[in-house]
C-alpha cells in the first residue's frame, strides 16, 4: 500500500536522480517530467458551460501514479484517479475542484471514507491532488505525513476520497465553502462510473483540525445542501468551531502562522473577495509582505516564518488589535462560526474529539459547540484527550476515529441519540486493538508521536520538528514497545 520511505529533499532528489540516469540510458527519459502545478496544469481548469451543471457533476478524470513525498508507491493494489467536479464556493457561486480517489482493488463498493487533509495553506502548490502525485514536489508536509492516515483507511479496506476542499482558490479557513466542496466531492465520487460504486453508497466523513472546519461544516450544511447524501458517520477533531476565538488564542505565539494564510483564503475569488479592499487598505508593508509570503508557500513555511508574530499589532496593519472589531471582519468570522444556527445542526451521528491541553485550537471553543449540538438534539460522541496537545491528537485519536467509521459502516451507529463524554488519559495507539495488518502504519505514527514529543513538547521547543515528522526512519518493531500504550 503507501509505505513512506526516505529522507525528505535531499532523498527526493537523489532518487529522481538516480532513476533519471537509468531511464536514460534506456531511453526513457521523458518519463520523468515532474506534473504540472494546479496553476498550470489545464487538468484543473474549468470548462466552459460548466457553471451550468449540477453540483457534484463530473467534468473530467484521469489515472495517476500515487505517491508520498513524490516517490513513487504500491500500485498494484490500489486504483487511482483523479475527478474534476463541479461545486459551489460562498453564496453559491459555481466553482471546480479536484477530488482524489484511491481504492483498494478489493474495497467493498457500498461505502468510502471522504478524508479532509489539514492543508491549512493558501497556495494552490499545497493541495493534496498535487502533493500525492507521483515526483511532485512534496510542498504541504502536512498533507505529505496524513498518507499514513489515509493508509489506515486503505488497508482497513475502504475507498478513500479527498478533495480539494479548499476550492481553486486555497481559500484556506472559509468554512461553508470547504463544506460545499466536501459535499460535493462525495457526489463525484459517487457519480465517478470507473470506480463502480453502487448507487446510494455510504460515506464516513472524516477530518482533523483543518480537515475538521471542512468535515463540520459538510455535516452541518449536509441536511439542506444535500440530504440524498447516505451519511453513515462524521467524524472531526482539533475542531476550529470559533475563528475569532482561535485567531485571539494563536495570535503571538509559536503557531501564528496559521493567520496569514487565513486572511489570504477570505479573501478569496470563490470566498470574500469583497475584504480585498480592506485589506490592501490596513495593510502595511510588512502586513502584506506576510500575505505575500503565505499566498505562494504552504503551512510549514508559514508557520516558520511568521512565528510569535502578531496580526492583531500595528506592524501588521493600520487596526492593530482593534482588526476583529471591524465590520466586514466580524462579518465573515461570524458567517463561519460553526454552530451558529439552529438549522446547521448535524442529524446523522458525528465523533468529536479534541485535547484538552491543545496549543493551537481552543478547547473550550469545541466544548462549547458540542453544547450547542447537544442542546439542539443532535446525536454526538465527545471524547476529551487529557495527555495530548494538537498535533500528537491527530494520532492518538485515529484508533477511536477508525472504530467509529467502522460502527457507521456496520449501522451501529443509527440508533444513537443524545450525547456521550468520556475522556482518554493516555494515549490509546494500541498495536492490539488495530490489527496485525496495520502495523506499517502503526510504526510510522509511533515515529511521528517520538518526534513531536509529548504534548506537541519537541515542535514548541524546535519548530523545525514539523519538517521531520513527515520523515522520520522506520523504528524497529521493539519501540513500539518503548511507548506506554494503553
Amino acid at each position: 500500500m503507501l509505505l513512506l520511505k526516505g529522507s525528505f529533499v535531499s532523498a527526493f532528489l537523489l532518487v529522481i536522480s538516480l532513476i533519471a540516469n537509468v531511464e536514460a540510458a534506456n531511453g526513457f527519459s521523458k518519463r520523468l517530467v515532474p506534473p504540472q502545478t494546479p496553476a498550470t496544469d489545464p487538468f484543473y481548469q474549468a470548462p466552459a458551460g460548466y457553471e451550468f451543471l449540477a453540483p457534484g457533476t463530473v467534468i473530467r478524470s484521469r489515472s495517476f501514479i500515487p505517491a508520498g513525498l513524490g516517490l513513487i508507491v504500491d500500485i498494484l493494489s490500489v486504483r487511482s484517479y483523479q475527478v474534476l467536479f463541479r461545486t459551489n464556493g460562498i453564496n453559491n457561486k459555481p466553482i471546480v475542484s479536484v477530488v482524489t480517489i484511491l481504492s483498494p482493488l478489493l474495497a467493498p463498493n457500498d461505502r468510502f471514507v471522504s478524508f479532509a487533509n489539514e492543508e491549512d495553506s493558501s497556495a494552490s502548490i499545497c493541495a493534496p491532488s498535487y502533493n500525492y502525485q507521483f515526483l511532485a514536489f512534496p510542498s504541504n508536509l502536512l498533507v505529505q505525513a496524513d498518507l499514513l492516515v489515509v493508509q489506515a483507511y486503505l488497508l482497513s479496506g475502504y475507498t478513500v476520497s479527498i478533495p480539494d476542499h479548499e476550492g481553486p482558490d486555497s481559500a484556506f479557513a472559509v468554512g461553508r465553502l470547504a463544506g460545499r466542496v466536501v459535499l460535493d466531492s462525495m457526489r463525484a465520487t459517487q457519480n465517478f462510473k470507473d470506480l463502480g460504486l453502487k448507487p446510494n453508497s455510504m460515506v464516513a466523513g472524516v477530518g482533523y483540525s483543518g480537515g475538521a472546519i471542512a468535515v463540520g461544516w459538510a455535516a452541518q450544511l449536509q441536511p439542506t445542501y444535500a440530504p440524498e447524501i447516505n451519511i453513515a458517520s462524521f467524524a472531526i477533531g482539533g475542531v476550529p468551531a470559533n475563528l475569532t476565538g482561535t485567531f485571539a488564542f494563536v495570535d503571538g505565539t509559536t503557531f501564528s502562522g496559521f493567520l496569514p494564510p487565513a486572511i489570504v483564503g477570505f479573501q478569496a475569488e470563490s470566498a470574500y473577495p469583497e475584504l480585498r479592499q480592506l485589506v490592501n487598505r490596513v495593510a502595511t508593508p510588512a502586513g502584506q509582505q506576510a500575505l505575500q509570503f503565505a499566498s505562494t508557500h504552504c503551512v510549514v513555511d508559514d508557520i516558520l516564518s511568521f512565528a510569535f508574530q502578531k496580526v492583531a499589532d500595528k506592524k501588521f496593519s493600520s487596526l492593530g488589535d482593534r482588526i476583529l472589531y471591524d465590520p466586514q471582519v466580524a462579518g465573515v468570522l461570524n458567517d463561519n462560526l460553526m454552530g451558529s444556527n439552529a438549522f446547521e445542526t448535524p442529524t446523522k451521528p458525528i465523533l468529536i474529539y479534541h485535547a484538552s491541553q491543545d496549543e493551537i485550537i481552543p478547547y473550550a471553543n469545541t466544548s462549547t459547540l458540542v453544547d450547542t449540538y447537544c442542546n439542539r438534539g443532535a446525536a454526538v460522541h465527545f471524547t476529551t484527550y487529557q495527555a495530548g496537545g494538537h498535533l500528537t491528537t491527530i494520532v492518538d485519536g485515529l484508533p477511536q476515529t477508525l472504530q467509529w467509521v467502522a460502527d457507521g459502516f456496520a449501522g451501529k451507529l443509527k440508533n444513537n441519540k443524545g450525547c456521550q463524554r468520556d475522556e482518554k488519559l493516555d494515549s490509546p495507539l494500541d498495536p492490539v486493538a488495530l490489527g496485525v495488518e496495520l502495523e506499517p502504519v502503526l510504526i510510522g505514527l509511533i515515529n511521528i508521536l517520538a518526534k513531536l514529543g509529548e504534548g506537541d513538547s519537541n515542535v514548541q521547543q524546535n519548530l523545525h520538528t514539523l519538517n521531520q515528522t513527515a520523515t522520520v526512519p522506520p523504528l524497529n518493531k521493539a519501540a513500539i514497545a518503548s511507548r506506554q500504550l494503553h
